[in-house]
């Protein structure tokens, strides 16, 4: 790997709803950036989805964990990451976590434990980039993430709820954040689309929300700004389209049976199905990290 000459980045991947594919995102990130720099995936979620799901069973369950190194200081980083044959290194989550979050909030200057336990010593030195996975409800976890990285990414998938969840994310976890610290949304991730957008789906309607709402996510920048160009599309576009004059592109993340079958099989989409079409999404997402946001 050549040196990376990117600035070293920390970005937690957030959002106030479970089964959004927030794991499954994360960890194809992180194992985007390991192409660019070293990286470290760090997974804050107490279920452990993602650490279970690359095979690090006994590390969720292991008695030295992240308790331990940002509540009672008596183990360091060093003592329970591990390494993985995907580029990246994992710091586990742990089945203790929930307890670590209830201590937290009792603990002195507990919404920076993180920052300083784990990215202050990390990143710049050990890794270039570092993911948070974090997890889908408010809280000391989700607070300290935002703390440690000033960086998020929020994926949202189609449904009744989908802007809902996004909305939710911003009132209860992003804004509050923004009262004491910078706040950054580097993108909001459109992804388990189906391939019918020439229909009034709720794919469609995703799509149609994301590219042409007024909502602000930036100090005033529009929604449509952090919007990945693979998820962009016009509504001259979706007029071409429904006038069959215009084959419907495939915006947004797809749904593909590969990306749920790599975590079966504890690796990323890139070691699971190297000829994924979805593939090269993560790497754009890589690129809005290492770039600081969506053209910068």
């Amino acid at each position: 790997m050549e040196p990376n000459t990117d600035t070293p980045q920390a970005v937690s991947v957030v959002i106030l709803k479970g089964g959004v594919g927030k794991s499954t995102t994360s960890m194809n990130l992180a194992r985007q950036l390991s192409e660019r720099g070293k990286t470290l995936f760090a997974d804050l979620d107490p279920n452990g989805h993602a650490t279970n799901g690359l095979g690090y069973e006994k590390a969720y369950q292991s008695e030295t964990n992240l308790g331990d190194v940002i509540l009672e200081g008596n183990a360091t980083p060093g003592d329970i990451i591990r390494s993985t044959d995907h580029g990246f290194d994992l710091l586990p989550s742990s089945n203790t976590l929930e307890d670590v979050e209830k201590d937290l909030a009792g603990a002195m200057q507990g919404s920076a434990r993180v920052k300083s336990k784990i990215v202050d010593p990390l990143l710049g030195e050990e890794y270039d980039y570092v993911v948070f996975d974090c997890p889908a409800y408010p809280g000391m976890l989700n607070n300290n993430a935002l703390v440690a990285t000033g960086n998020v990414m929020i994926p949202i998938e189609p449904g009744s709820s989908a802007i809902g969840g996004y909305k939710r994310t911003m009132e209860r976890l992003i804004e509050p954040a923004r009262e004491y610290i910078d706040v950054d949304v580097l993108a909001v991730v459109p992804n388990k689309l189906s391939d019918r957008i020439d229909q009034q789906t709720e794919d469609r309607e995703l799509l149609e929300n994301l590219n042409t709402a007024s909502y602000e996510v930036n100090d005033g920048q529009p929604l449509q700004e952090v919007v990945p160009s693979f998820a962009r599309i016009t509504a001259a576009e979706f007029d071409r389209i429904d006038a069959g004059e215009m084959q419907a592109p495939k915006p947004g993340i797809r749904h593909r049976s590969a990306l749920s079958r790599s975590l079966q099989e504890n690796q990323p989409l890139q070691e699971y199905d190297p000829e994924s079409d979805q593939i090269e999404h993560y790497r754009e997402l890589a690129d809005i990290v290492a770039n600081g946001g969506v053209d910068a």
